[in-house]
């Protein structure tokens, strides 16, 4: 299921979309959807990076990183 958004973008902006369009996405809205995956992407990414931070591994959990045998029962995905 998808909902209809509207947003205002400055003119260089949607200048500067519309010019990688042909190259990389089949649409503005796929563009526009792309960009929007890999933004809330980073902002998890950068909030797990800053929960490592504040809760740092342990020396055994930084162990087992290092221990393939450690990883023998994990699945093969």
């Amino acid at each position: 299921m998808t909902t209809q958004l509207a947003v205002r973008l400055p003119e260089d902006l949607i200048a500067r979309l519309d010019a990688l369009i042909p190259e990389k996405h089949s649409s503005r809205s796929e563009a526009i959807r792309r960009a929007i995956e890999l933004y809330l992407f980073r902002v998890a990414w950068e909030h797990d990076a800053q929960q490592y931070e504040r809760v740092p591994l342990t020396e055994s959990e930084l162990a087992l990183a290092d221990d393939p045998e450690a990883w023998s029962d994990t699945p093969r995905w």
